[in-house]
């Protein structure tokens, strides 16, 4: 799908509420006073020079209503709802043109932002590790992203390495981004309310423009670690990529969230030399 910040749209009449989709992963927000706190949480341009944002699921407006009333900061939307498009339409009108029904996944940021866009959202449970895996892969275009997400996962993405909850996220999110756990959120404050408590997670990008490996490798390397993770790295990365014509490394003795993500990027290096 076409995603054409300059088309025209047509203003719908006004919606009273829009359905939430299961299918969609729908809780909508219904506490202001967490919207604010999350619009809060986004660093901002200056008002001479604004930061181009993009909101993820703008749902009714919840969060979008406090980011339209920040002066450094010009905010774009993208929903895959067309009953949500057609709601903003009706109540946010002045922020059509800077709106598009469609996939966030699909969406090619770097055409619509060349020089880089911050991103926010509250992020449907059921897409919210693609949504980071696509902020991964677009590390250079997106300096900073607040997000939304079910506690237990911003709580992995937020672990250190020697927690039983660390996991391939951790290691390839914390490569590049610096991770702050902002605050839980109870379920009480969506409709419908989830069946677990949220979290608001801030991803800001670090120092890092490369890591000292090869870095698909890299990816290949974590994700086959984690892959058995109940045992030592020795049977995981020899199921990968097999015996290392019977080299060792001191590492084979742990378990993959005993490892950060410089001791990755060393298993990496040697993976690369002995496989």
């Amino acid at each position: 799908m076409a995603f054409d910040f300059s088309r025209l749209f047509i203003i719908f009449a006004p919606m009273e509420q829009v359905r939430a989709k299961k299918a969609l992963g729908q809780h909508f927000l219904t506490d202001l006073n967490i919207a604010q706190k999350i619009c809060n949480s986004l660093s901002g341009g200056g008002t001479d020079n604004p930061d181009k944002v993009l909101e993820v699921g703008c749902g009714m407006g919840v969060l979008t209503q406090y980011l339209l009333r920040r002066e450094d900061i010009v905010t774009y939307g993208v929903d895959i709802d067309t009953e949500s498009i057609a709601y903003l339409h009706a109540h946010y009108p002045d922020f059509t043109p800077r709106l598009r029904e469609g996939d966030f996944l699909k969406m090619d940021l770097a055409e619509y932002f060349p020089e880089g866009v911050k991103v926010i959202g509250n992020f449907p449970y059921n897409i919210s590790s693609q949504i980071f895996f696509k902020i991964i892969e677009h590390r250079n275009l997106v300096p900073e992203c607040v997000g939304m997400i079910q506690k237990e996962v911003a709580e992995r993405i937020a672990e250190k390495e020697g927690s039983k909850t660390y996991g391939i996220l951790s290691v390839l999110l914390q490569a590049w981004y610096d991770i702050d756990y902002l605050f839980t959120v109870s379920e009480k404050v969506f409709n419908p309310p989830p069946k677990v408590k949220s979290a608001v997670i801030r991803l800001r990008r670090n120092a890092t423009t490369s890591l000292d490996c090869d870095e698909q490798l890299f990816v290949k390397v974590v994700k086959a670690s984690f892959g058995q993770r109940r045992k030592m790295l020795r049977n995981s990365l020899r199921s990968a990529f097999g015996d290392f014509h019977g080299a060792e490394h001191p590492f084979f003795t742990k378990r993959a969230e005993q490892l950060s993500v410089a001791d990755f990027v060393e298993l990496t290096k040697w993976v690369a030399e002995n496989r």
